[in-house]
């Protein structure tokens, strides 16, 4: 089932207005449901979370939600509790641990709609990427799970954790991926995914990440007309009196596009634009440390194009033979 639509939404949450039941009390009673709905399994993990996701979108408008993020004294209260059968898991296509870092290895964390055709863009990338897996950042519930993130009330985005070599990718190729895979110009949403759980955001763990994240913000804003860019933009330590930037999501969404039965979903909307050469925009003093280690015939052949495409490639990383 795909994810519904907000005009579809809004007839709906239109017809129930001819009954009496309070806006609060119909959000509440959706809420109730998603609690009850079977947990979904490795082999067929679609029809509940495309529920719970379908769910998520109505309740965002029941209460406001593209309007705005929740307030920290107002999110869930979450657990202590750490996300189940993560502990060891070994990444669907690369085969690597998810959650180990090798020294030397640099970690990036963003969001740019829904997670899985965020993430897949990023395993397939020809070189340097040790793991990617999904999970809820930038949010203030401790632990929080896929119903309680899609309902908008963690305050939490899907995103997308990549662990990756810099002496085989540069960071700024994990950049270029991010900017042109999605429309960032978009405001707590993606496509038909809309709340707060859609919303853009690149988090940083050092000055030099921060600087080029809003280096490569500008010069794409520019690339894009003019168009006002809506992406949060923040420290991973603004995160730690929350409990911490990242949580990984259930097992289930693990690299879930490359998994037997799983259906090609995704909501980002590429803008079919480049982000223009690095050597434009990098600051000076990170030039030579930060080049780019993908070629102008990687983007040609491999870069995204307008409209969601990744869902349709293959799951293994592109051969460097391709370009």
């Amino acid at each position: 089932m795909a994810p519904i639509s907000r005009t579809l939404s809004l007839a709906l949450i239109i017809k129930t207005s001819a009954f009496t039941t309070p806006t609060k009390t119909l959000a509440t009673r959706v809420v109730s449901a998603t609690t009850n709905l079977p947990t979904s399994n490795n082999n067929n993990p679609t029809r509940q979370p495309m529920a719970r996701r379908m769910i998520g979108s109505i309740l965002d408008i029941l209460g406001g939600g593209s309007s705005g993020m929740i307030s920290p004294d107002a999110a869930l209260k979450g657990r202590e509790t750490q996300m189940p059968n993560i502990n060891g898991l070994k990444h669907y296509v690369l085969g690597n641990d998810l959650m180990e870092v090798p020294e030397g290895y640099e970690v990036a964390v963003f969001g740019n709609g829904c997670f899985w055709g965020s993430e897949k863009a990023m395993w397939r990338m020809p070189k340097g990427i040790h793991s990617t897996a999904v999970g809820y950042c930038a949010g203030y519930t401790k632990n929080p799970t896929y119903n309680e993130a899609c309902s908008g009330q963690t305050g939490h985005t899907e995103g997308v954790r990549v662990v990756f070599n810099p002496k085989e990718i540069s960071y700024v190729d994990i950049l270029r991926m991010f900017w042109e895979s999605h429309d960032p110009t978009q405001y707590l949403g993606q496509g038909n995914d809309r709340g707060s759980q859609y919303r853009s955001g690149f988090y940083y763990f050092n000055d030099d990440q921060k600087r080029m994240i809003e280096a490569s913000k500008t010069a794409y804003e520019k690339a894009l007309g003019g168009r006002e860019i809506k992406t949060e933009i923040a420290a991973a330590s603004d995160y730690d009196k929350y409990g911490g930037l990242w949580y990984f999501a259930e097992q289930y969404h693990q690299q879930y596009l490359a998994k037997p039965g799983a259906r090609p979903y995704c909501s980002a909307q590429p803008q079919g634009v480049s982000l223009p050469d690095a050597d434009t925009w990098l600051p000076e003093d990170l030039k030579e440390k930060y080049k780019p280690s993908l070629p102008e015939s990687f983007w040609k052949k491999h870069g995204p194009v307008r409209g969601c495409s990744v869902v349709r490639f293959d799951n293994e990383p592109i051969s460097e033979s391709s370009y």
